[in-house]
């Protein structure tokens, strides 16, 4: 059997809620402009929800990523060489992460996650599927830097970042999401990390709004966890999942829309939506080369390498850590 480590990292408070949720729901329902960081969508069931939604025909990038992983193999383990310590921000089921690790020959793997019972149970899987793979498991809140096991603390860093999620984040944030990831992660490393391309909104659209409504469901399964987490009274039944294209922001917007007028509570505190008024729960940013490029220059990393899968649906970039400079 791999040698394992379970490591909890996530700031609970006396009644065992993330004190990081709470703040961040009540902050963002306090705006004018309700929104809740997409971060929060990922407890075990919606966790379990977004790997329904991967295996949905209208929901192409895990298909493509997946594509890029399969065929590229020998790449990889070209520009990546093997020994790595293979650190998955946000590492949910690691489904594709085998197909990664098959063709680097790594020396390590960390999945960071914040669903803790999600997260110890795929990691248990994968280390039975690569016995002589240590796997050390931390439940953490990735988005900020994070301690890894003292175990790798010495072993080449490799990041991988599948599935687009840098694109949920605002510039600024997934800038900030980019540096801490440089900070996790440290001097000599790199990061694989895959973006989605513009294409035509309406496929766009399609994957974030599909037939069978499951991510539907998905959205919807915050207002669920909040009512149970956070003593809520939100009325699930009087929102609606809705999806749109900004092409402003060249993103899919996800929100939930209050088909009347509702008040509700959240940990004690009265909130209240007029009809039409939502709550933004996720963005979905779409990208082009060099839209992504500036992205990861600016967050630290400088871009070696891209591949695009066969339809020119998705793309993963391998980047390093870039080295400081005091002057151009």
């Amino acid at each position: 059997m791999a040698e394992t480590q379970d490591i909890r990292l996530v700031d609970l408070d006396e009644d065992g809620v993330d004190r990081a949720f709470r703040a961040d729901v009540l902050a963002g329902l306090r705006q004018a402009d309700k929104a809740v960081p997409a971060r929060w969508f990922y407890d075990d069931e919606g966790s379990e929800l977004f790997e329904e939604i991967t295996r949905l025909p209208e929901y192409y990038p895990t298909r493509a990523e997946r594509e890029i992983l399969e065929s590229r193999g020998n790449e990889f383990a070209e520009l990546i060489g093997p020994g790595r310590a293979v650190v998955e921000f946000g590492s949910g089921s690691s489904v594709k992460t085998p197909l990664l690790l098959r063709a680097i020959d790594p020396g390590a793997y960390v999945p960071l996650d914040i669903a803790g019972d999600f997260l110890r149970a795929a990691a248990a899987d994968l280390s039975a599927k690569f016995p002589g793979l240590p796997v050390y498991p931390v439940e953490a809140d990735f988005t900020k830097k994070v301690t890894l096991p003292d175990a790798v603390r010495d072993i080449p860093k490799l990041g991988f970042f599948p599935g687009s999620t840098i694109g949920n984040m605002v510039p600024p944030t997934a800038v900030d999401l980019l540096r801490s990831m440089r900070a996790t992660l440290g001097e000599g490393s790199q990061l694989l990390i895959g973006m989605d391309l513009v294409k035509d909104r309406k496929i766009l659209t399609a994957a974030y709004d599909d037939a069978a409504g499951v991510t539907a469901r998905f959205n919807l399964n915050l207002v669920h966890r909040i009512n149970r987490e956070l003593d809520g009274t939100i009325p699930a039944e009087k929102l609606r999942h809705k999806a749109v294209w900004n092409d402003t922001f060249s993103r899919v917007e996800m929100h939930l829309e209050a088909l009347e007028d509702i008040g509700f509570t959240v940990s004690g505190v009265d909130f209240a939506m007029r009809k039409g008024e939502t709550i933004h729960t996720e963005n979905s940013h779409k990208f082009r080369r060099r839209s992504a490029n500036m992205l990861l220059l600016a967050g630290g990393w400088t871009p070696v390498r891209r591949w695009l899968d066969g339809k020119k649906r998705f793309s993963l970039i391998l980047a390093e850590a870039t080295v400081p400079r005091s002057a151009p």
